[in-house]
């Protein structure tokens, strides 16, 4: 029987190449994204739920469909996130744009964890699952004029503490990855920026990173390739995060 896969924010960048990497090897894939239009039609057993992750009804949506449609969950893979609508200085930011981001990229990943790995638990056998959140260099990187944005990836390394410590004697590892620059919409408004910084040396590899650079980290954590690695954050960042003088 082909593993389960839950991966949010599917309908495109970094999300939609990791459910193109799960399919292309032989994963069932339900995705979940807020957009009608996905870039392509992904071929294999994929099942698309129009949702939002920061809404309750609709993660219990999204888990119930993919329930009913494949009859288990073996991974859940948490992409989707946002940046603010505005980046504003750190002494300017609003409540309402903090609640926006944290609401999807921290609270809506923390109660669908819950969901899925409950889900996990109940599965026959010694394999009953695996959690992958994608947070982002900016969990320890600052940037005051999107300081909201920098906490909630914060909040997400906690939470995967949490749930490897948490899930470890079902025997569910939980791992982040922390992609670095990678070309995708949310970063094309600032792509000018960012091309100067590679040039100038910001990055040992110098090159903007690919969603699918993030989906090859993302596959092997799902296919069981590290069975003993649990709590870890990995870096997809071309280097990023090494101190350099």
């Amino acid at each position: 029987m082909k593993k389960t896969a839950l991966v949010t924010g599917a309908a495109g960048g970094i999300g939609f190449a990791v459910v193109r990497a799960l399919l292309e090897h032989g994963f069932a894939v339900a995705g979940m994204g807020r957009h009608d239009n996905l870039p392509e039609a992904p071929a294999g057993d994929f099942l698309y739920v129009l949702g939002d992750v920061s809404s309750a009804q609709d993660r219990q949506r999204f888990v119930d469909a993919a329930k009913a449609r494949f009859g288990r969950i073996d991974a859940l893979v948490n992409v989707a996130g946002i940046a603010p609508r505005v980046r504003r200085d750190l002494l300017e930011m609003t409540e309402e744009s903090y609640d926006e981001v944290m609401d999807v990229n921290l609270k809506g990943l923390l109660f669908l964890t819950i969901l899925a790995a409950n889900e996990m638990i109940r599965n026959e056998g010694a394999q009953k699952g695996c959690i992958v959140n994608v947070s982002s260099m900016s969990a320890y990187t600052s940037s005051v004029n999107r300081g909201e944005y920098c906490i909630s990836k914060a909040g997400v390394s906690m939470v995967t503490q949490l749930f490897a410590d948490r899930l470890a004697a079902y025997g569910i590892p939980v791992n982040e990855i922390r992609p670095g620059i990678i070309a995708t919409n949310m970063t094309k408004t600032v792509k000018e920026k960012y091309d100067a910084l590679i040039d100038g040396g910001l990055l040992p590899e110098k090159r903007w990173g690919r969603p699918e650079d993030v989906a090859a980290a993302v596959l092997a954590l799902c296919s069981g390739s590290l069975p003993y690695v649990t709590g870890q954050s990995i870096d997809v960042d071309g280097g990023f995060h090494i101190r350099r003088l």
